[in-house]
């Protein structure tokens, strides 16, 4: 068996994962960072989502790293690719037009993006990444940590020992492997108080994955998928909380649960006055492109038509979980299948034939994926737990979040949840501009291990608004940051938490050195979400202006 070993092993290659290993490496650590698939970047990337962020990201509440790697993205297109004069020249370039992110992109642009900044440290020896690797063994002695066992896939095994491990699996996988206490599922009223939250708890209640994938619009051709197994199933089933069948252009308004009727259009009405699905998260415009080059637009289907919420995937037997993903995937290619065949069109017609999938786009050979948008997670017991007490409009009250004096980042959200495993329909409320807090970044016994994905110390409602793409930076951030910190003061990271005087050392490493801001202004953070200007007229607020991106 290979062994391999560093200062910090980070399991898991999403965005949290990378600023992790990305923070360690600039604060001189030796690293290796795993992940089990063949992309880097996680809900980015090999699960296919454009980014959800704030007004605020391209200022100085986003992180220095964060806009970098949101400026690569940008540069590759003005470098690489046949864009018009105006785009290029663009400075808030959106490649996609999609309106549901000012960076709607092609997830492989993000890829390249995040290899270049990783690119230093490889070529140093100071990073060792092994993709295609899951973890299958953790290797604990009482409450540390020694390292954990991968596996390649159709390969050998590689043990990689370590000061600190970090979990940054999409489903907390070292939490589990490690006998590291955690939680799943919806907690109760009863232990959280928070008023969206059930009455009492059930572990099997989670949220809704979604298997998204790409496709463009040929009109002319015919490009119809093979009928799934399933197809009459998503077909007829109408779900309790559902207005019909799940293969329909209607669905639920989140926050109001009024029924809804969205078509696309596919060229009509004009593209500059339609918020409709097609748009929604479109990753190519062909308007950004000169004529002859880029013929077609590609937009990434993540709707509420493909969220699968029939079963969980923790908590539950392995049968039961690979019959979810199986099923999640038929579920996808069913709603594709019922596009090009059955959808009515705005002329009286039924069924989009043209609609082709593009595997290019998702790296795999069926055009799906290569993962499922997971949105929760195994979540630590930690030392503090963030309650929508501390961060929802309702719950907080007109005094705004809580403000946390161990603050180590920030997000902007709002507290969104898909329907659930448990029949239990959206729950998208309003929150304020909130904190990371370093206690919900700390079990509460294990000293060494560390989460960096939607593993921290939420709830099943306040994961709703932590595990979004800038916010799941910001987590992995700073604890590549506190991991560096604790091995140059041979610190444990809940001494860092418990002592003000290392707690503030420790943060002024953050604002100082790496520039990330610790706490909004006055003037956002009483802005609940429903009244946050619409990006990006975030500058006209005070103190919002970015500082340079220095890497």
């Amino acid at each position: 068996m290979r062994e391999l070993q560093a200062d910090l092993l980070v399991v898991g290659g999403g965005l949290g994962g990378v600023a992790a290993a990305l923070t360690a490496l600039r604060l001189g650590r030796r690293v290796v960072l795993t992940e089990e698939s063949e992309w880097l970047g996680g809900q980015l990337t090999s699960q296919a989502v454009p980014p959800d962020e704030h007004p605020w990201v391209e200022s100085r509440y986003a992180s220095p790293s964060y806009r970098a790697l949101r400026q690569r993205i940008r540069d590759f297109y003005r470098r690489n690719l046949p864009l018009t004069a105006d785009a290029a020249a663009a400075p808030l370039l959106n490649p996609g037009r999609g309106f549901v992110s000012p960076l709607c992109h092609e997830p492989a642009v993000a890829v390249a993006a995040i290899h270049e900044l990783l690119a230093p440290y490889l070529a140093a020896g100071q990073l060792t990444l092994l993709l295609q690797h899951e973890p299958v063994a953790v290797h604990r002695t009482g409450d540390h940590l020694e390292g954990a066992t991968v596996r390649r896939r159709g390969g050998d095994d590689i043990t990689i020992t370590a000061s600190y491990v970090v979990d940054a699996t999409e489903l907390g996988d070292l939490l589990e492997l490690g006998g590291v206490e955690h939680v799943i599922g919806a907690e109760g009223q009863d232990d959280t108080g928070e008023p969206h939250a059930p009455e009492v708890a059930n572990p099997l209640d989670q949220q809704a994955i979604t298997w998204c994938f790409a496709i463009e619009h040929r009109p002319g051709e015919d490009h119809t998928v093979e009928r799934p197994p399933s197809y009459d199933h998503w077909r007829h089933h109408v779900a309790p909380f559902w207005p019909g069948p799940q293969l329909a252009w209607t669905d639920v308004d989140p926050v109001t649960l009024a029924t809804r009727h969205r078509p696309i259009f596919l060229g009509e009405p004009d593209e500059e006055n339609t918020q409709d699905f097609w748009r929604y998260r479109r990753i190519v415009a062909k308007a950004h492109y000169r004529p002859g080059t880029v013929e077609h637009d590609v937009t990434l289907v993540n709707w509420p038509q493909n969220d699968y919420w029939e079963a969980p995937l923790l908590g539950v037997d392995e049968t039961i979980r690979d019959h979810a993903l199986r099923q999640s995937r038929e579920l996808a290619l069913s709603l594709l299948h019922w596009m090009q065949t059955e959808a009515p069109r705005p002329d009286g017609g039924a069924g989009y034939p043209g609609l082709r999938l593009r595997p290019d786009i998702t790296g795999t050979p069926d055009g799906l994926a290569m993962r499922p948008y997971i949105r929760e997670a195994r979540r630590i017991k930690a030392e503090f737990t963030v309650t929508e007490l501390h961060v929802g409009v309702e719950a907080a009250g007109d005094n705004g979040p809580v403000q946390f004096d161990d603050s180590v980042g920030l997000g902007n959200y709002r507290i969104d949840l898909h329907p659930s495993t448990a029949g239990r329909t959206y729950v998208d409320i309003d929150s304020y501009p909130f904190q990371i807090p370093l206690g919900a970044l700390i079990p509460a016994r294990v000293e060494n291990l560390l989460p960096a994905n939607k593993n921290i110390g939420t709830t099943h409602i306040t994961n709703g608004c932590y595990r979004l793409h800038p916010v799941e930076w910001a987590i992995g951030e700073a604890v590549g940051a506190l991991v560096a910190f604790c091995l140059d003061g041979q610190h444990r990271p809940r001494e860092v938490r418990a002592d003000a005087e290392r707690r503030t050392t420790y943060q002024r490493l953050l604002t100082e050195r790496l520039g990330i801001e610790l706490a909004w202004s006055p003037e956002i953070r009483g802005l609940s979400t429903h009244k946050r200007p619409a990006y990006p007229q975030f500058a006209e607020l005070a103190g919002a202006q970015a500082p340079p991106i220095l890497l």
